[in-house]
């Protein structure tokens, strides 16, 4: 089994790497690939896409000069049938559109858009940084990439724009931030967390390993 970690130039992917690694010598997940070259996306039996930074040069990177990389993905994910994770704008990109700084088309995996966080509370800072607890929905507690995660459970957010999902049941879990705050989504073979799991320990460990061992 191979799992690659798609490197697009969207931010360091050590700590990804290095927690991949970690679980999958758990759990027997085989093989973990940092790459940006098509070839090994083609080849992959699972597909992560991470992603720092704006949502527009995140989007772009993956339609300018690598529009081969982007075309294994989909094939991957959407003609395979893969099982693909989406870290944070990297779990963004699926929605239908994104509205941050321009509206820019995201690959409408699951529909939505991408919108700034404006919280009830004024004293809220954004970017919403650092712990908060996750709220999992109806489809969250039956997901098996959430197997063993509980509401209550901490992950470790750093964003300024969240999901707004279009149908409720791809809307895994929440967390609250001055209103409710996409956490997970997910439908088929795709999962996406706007959270890094890299980053919160216990919940984000878990849920890496239950990826590396997910047959949708």
């Amino acid at each position: 089994m191979l799992t690659v970690l798609v490197d697009y130039d969207s931010g360091n992917l050590h700590s990804a790497e290095k927690s991949f690694q970690r679980m999958s010598a758990e759990v027997g997940g085989g093989e973990i690939l940092v790459s940006s070259k098509p070839e090994d996306v083609a080849r992959a039996d699972r597909i992560v896409l991470p992603g720092d930074g704006a949502f527009p040069a995140c989007r772009n990177a993956l339609t300018s000069d690598r529009e081969a990389l982007f075309e294994a993905i989909v094939d991957g994910v959407i003609n395979k049938s893969r099982p693909f994770m989406g870290i944070c704008v990297g779990m963004q990109m699926m929605a239908t559109w994104g509205r941050e700084y321009e509206d820019t088309k995201g690959f409408d995996w699951i529909g939505g858009e991408i919108a700034k966080i404006t919280p009830s509370d004024a004293t809220l800072k954004i970017p919403h940084m650092g712990w908060n607890d996750l709220e999992l929905g109806a489809a969250g507690l039956q997901h098996p990439v959430l197997s063993g995660i509980e509401t209550g459970a901490h992950a470790y957010f750093v964003h300024s724009y969240s999901f707004r999902v279009s149908d409720p049941a791809h809307r895994l879990a929440h967390v609250d931030y001055g209103g409710d705050i996409t956490a997970v989504v997910g439908r088929d073979n795709m999962i996406g967390m706007q959270f890094h799991p890299e980053k919160s320990q216990a919940t984000g460990l878990r849920m890496i390993a239950n990826f590396l061992n997910w047959a949708p």
